[in-house]
C-alpha cells in the first residue's frame, strides 16, 4: 500500500507546528511566563526548548525518515523489536490525549456558536454548560468528524493541505487580535506585566514548570513526529526543520500573551491561566466590549482556539493511523474512522466527569492524598504527565545506545553534507547522551511520585 509524503518542506513544518501549537499555548503558557518572572521565564524556556528539546525532536524525525515506518514499525524496521514498546506508548499517549483533547475542542467549538449567538451569560453557567451532555457530545463529535475528514484525505490532500491553509490563518488571527487588544485601555499595563523580567521569582519550582512547558508543549514522546518524520523527503535539512518547528511553537505561544494580558488587565478582572480564563473570564471581557464588538471579537477569539486545537487533533489522530495503514494494511479511508469511533468511545468518561456524574467525577484518589481526581484529571496525568516525559526519556535511551549517535548523524547528513563534524552535531551528541536522559528522566519519576504517591 502506497504511503503519502509531505509535498514540501513548509508543509512538514507547518504540519509539525501544528500538531505541537494547541490550547496549552493559548491558556497555559502565557500565565506560566507572568508567574515565573515575566521575561526570565522566556529565556529558560527558549533556553530549555533548544538544549532539552530540539535534539529529541531531531532523534524522532530522523527515525522516522530513515525507516519510513509509523511509531511502532519504525522500531522493527530498525531491527530492535523489543523496543517498539516505546512506540506503543506513543500510540497509547495520542490516543489517551485525544480522547479528553476532543471532548475540551467540543466545548470551544461550543463558544463560538454561543459568542456568535451574543450568549456573554455563558460564562456563569459554565457547570451547567459542561454537564449538558446532548451538547458535549454534539460538538465533540463534530470536532471529531472535521478532524477525521482531514485525516482521511491522506498527507499531502489532508493533512498538508489543511496545514497550509490552518497555520497562517492562525497567524493572521492572533495578529488581527493583538493588534486590537492594544487598543485597550490598561492594555500596555498587561505587556509591562507580561514581558519585564523578574529575576526574583526565579526557583526551582518555575525553572521545573520551564521545563515541563518546553517539552509538552513541543509534542515529543508520544510518536508523533516519527510518523511525521516518515513522511519527509531525504532532501529535508533535519537541522533546519527541528529549528523553525520549535521556534514557530515558542513565537505563537509568546503572541498569546500579547493578547491575554491587555484583554485581562483592561477588563480589571483578576485571574489564573487554565480552562477557568477561557470559558469564564473571557466572555465577561467580551461582554464589556459592546454588543456587536463582543460578538465580533469573541467569536474571532474562540475561532482561533478552534484553529489551534484542530492542528493538534490532526497529529493526534495520524499516529494511530499511520499504524494501522502500516502495519495491518487498512485502508486509511477506513482506519481514520474506525480510529475516531474509538478515540470517541473512550472520551465519554472524560465528557461525563464534569460533576454530573459522581463515579466519573470522583474517579479516583491518589496515594498521598485526600482528594479524589475527576477521569478526565487521571487521563491527563497518566498520558500528559507520565507517559510523554518518559516516552521521551526511552527515545534518547534508545537512540545512544541501541540504534547509537552515528547513525542518527549518518541519517542528519543526508539531507546536510555539512553537519559531520560541525558543531550542531558536538552539542546534539553530547545533549541526546547525557543532558536529554537526565533531565528527562528525572522529570518522569519527580512528576510520577508527586502525582500519584504525594511525595
Amino acid at each position: 500500500m502506497k504511503r503519502g509524503s509531505f509535498n514540501s518542506k513548509l508543509g512538514f513544518i507547518l504540519a509539525a507546528s501544528g500538531s505541537a501549537v494547541g490550547l496549552g499555548n493559548i491558556w497555559k503558557f502565557p500565565f506560566e511566563v507572568s508567574n515565573g518572572g515575566g521575561a526570565a521565564f522566556l529565556i529558560m524556556y527558549l533556553f530549555f526548548c533548544f538544549i532539552l528539546c530540539f535534539p529529541v525532536i531531531v532523534s524522532e524525525i530522523a527515525i522516522g525518515r530513515k525507516t519510513n515506518k509509523n511509531a511502532i514499525g519504525a522500531f522493527n524496521s530498525l531491527g530492535h523489536r523489543k523496543w517498539n514498546f516505546i512506540g506503543k506508548m506513543g500510540v497509547l499517549c495520542g490516543i489517551l490525549i485525544l480522547s479528553f483533547y476532543t471532548v475540551v475542542a467540543g466545548w470551544v467549538l461550543g463558544y463560538v456558536v454561543e459568542m456568535v449567538n451574543g450568549n456573554f451569560d455563558i460564562s456563569n453557567n459554565f457547570g451547567s454548560y459542561v454537564n449538558n451532555i446532548q451538547n458535549v457530545f454534539l460538538y465533540s463529535i463534530l470536532f471529531m468528524f472535521f478532524t477525521a475528514l482531514i485525516v482521511s484525505r491522506g498527507v499531502e490532500k489532508g493533512i498538508e493541505k489543511a496545514a497550509k491553509i490552518l497555520m497562517p490563518s492562525l497567524i493572521i488571527i492572533i495578529l488581527i487580535l493583538i493588534i486590537y487588544a492594544l487598543t485597550l485601555p490598561n492594555s500596555i499595563d498587561g505587556i509591562i506585566f507580561y514581558l519585564i523580567p523578574d529575576f526574583s521569582q526565579i526557583n526551582l519550582t518555575v525553572v521545573g514548570n520551564a521545563l515541563g512547558q518546553a517539552f509538552f508543549s513541543l509534542s515529543l514522546g508520544m510518536g508523533m513526529l516519527i510518523t511525521y518524520g516518515s513522511y519527509v523527503d531525504s532532501k529535508n535539512n533535519i537541522i533546519n526543520s527541528a529549528a523553525l518547528i520549535t521556534l514557530t511553537d515558542v513565537g505563537i505561544a509568546f503572541l498569546s500573551g500579547l493578547i491575554i494580558f491587555p484583554f485581562v488587565f483592561s477588563s480589571g478582572i483578576e485571574t489564573e491561566g487554565g480552562p477557568g480564563l477561557i470559558f469564564q473570564v473571557f466572555p465577561k471581557i467580551f461582554q464589556n466590549l459592546g454588543d456587536v464588538t463582543g460578538v465580533i471579537v469573541g467569536s474571532t477569539f474562540f475561532i482561533l482556539l478552534s484553529f489551534a486545537a484542530i492542528t493538534s487533533t490532526v497529529s493526534l489522530l495520524e499516529v494511530p493511523v499511520s499504524y494501522l495503514v502500516d502495519e495491518y494494511k487498512i485502508e486509511r479511508k477506513y482506519s481514520v474512522w474506525i480510529v475516531a469511533l474509538l478515540i470517541l468511545l473512550i472520551g465519554v468518561p472524560s465528557a461525563l466527569s464534569q460533576g454530573k456524574y459522581e463515579f466519573f467525577s470522583q474517579f479516583i484518589t491518589y496515594f498521598g492524598s485526600k482528594e479524589p481526581v475527576d477521569f478526565m484529571t487521571f487521563i491527563i496525568d497518566v498520558s500528559n504527565d507520565t507517559l510523554l516525559p518518559f516516552g521521551g526519556f526511552m527515545i534518547t535511551m534508545y537512540v545512544t545506545y541501541i540504534w547509537k549517535k552515528k547513525n542518527l548523524s549518518e541519517e542528519i547528513r543526508r539531507g546536510n553534507p555539512d553537519y559531520k563534524g560541525s558543531a550542531v552535531e558536538k552539542y546534539i551528541n553530547f545533549s541526546i547522551s547525557y543532558v536529554c536522559p537526565f533531565i528527562l528522566g528525572s522529570i518522569f519519576l519527580v512528576t510520577f511520585l508527586n502525582k500519584f504517591f504525594g511525595l
